[in-house]
């Protein structure tokens, strides 16, 4: 079994979206304060961290698109581990709107059909190239709604991209977000290491979020499996 970690690191200060708030991480207790209180018997050392429910790399629940949507500790477990493929798209311009044509032309190129029932992982590059610069929060390529309708035609449940957002920022993005619940499926933002998954085909693709209550996201340690 080989495992692809696909998950950015999570620290203080990481960038996060903007407009969304800082992620907060630090020491609540160290070893040797923990030592003193016990009495010098031992020392046990903790952290706190403060976060948006969108922080790093994170599967959108379909309540952040629109309130009829389900929250993310009622998203159905199935489709967290599901089948895979990764297309490159990295030839895409920074801003510029990924249409279905383009991931046509990208599945082609991988040699691979899409999953039914599975997940698409689009390889702009974008992280490779901006993070952790400024460019990361608003250069980024994405698809168009008539590209996030392809996907959905093609019967995944989710998309994944290495970028805060799924289509261009701007207007494209939110419409985007719109379709994602009128279609019934999500995605995975803030990806990183695509380029890892290009050229090897299907693999097992596993991102769990974790049981918040009303959540309207969650982060996921996002990895790609090969010979599960």
């Amino acid at each position: 079994m080989k495992i692809v970690d696909l998950s950015r690191e999570l620290y203080h200060r990481t960038p996060s979206y903007p407009g969304h708030p800082p992620v907060m991480h630090g020491v609540w207790k160290s070893h040797e304060e923990s030592f003193a209180e016990s009495g010098n018997v031992h020392g046990l050392a903790s952290m706190f961290i403060s976060m948006v429910d969108h922080a790093g790399t994170h599967m959108d629940a379909p309540l952040h698109f629109g309130k009829s949507g389900i929250s993310i500790d009622q998203y159905p477990l199935e489709k967290c581990i599901v089948p895979g493929i990764c297309i490159d798209l990295s030839h895409i311009a920074p801003r510029a709107e990924i249409a279905p044509a383009d991931l046509e032309a990208a599945v082609a190129k991988a040699g691979v059909p899409v999953p039914k029932g599975g997940t698409v992982l689009l390889c702009t590059g974008h992280h490779a190239r901006t993070f952790p610069r400024k460019e990361y929060s608003s250069d980024n390529s994405g698809v168009n709604v008539a590209a996030t309708e392809w996907l959905a035609r093609q019967g995944v449940v989710h998309f994944g991209i290495d970028s805060m957002r799924p289509g261009p920022e701007g207007d494209v993005n939110a419409l985007v977000h719109k379709a994602c619940l009128d279609l019934d499926i999500t995605h995975i933002e803030s990806l990183c290491n695509l380029e890892a998954l290009l050229g090897k085909g299907q693999f097992t693709f596993i991102g769990l979020p974790m049981k918040w209550r009303g959540g309207t996201a969650s982060p996921i340690r996002a990895v790609a499996v090969f010979e599960m």
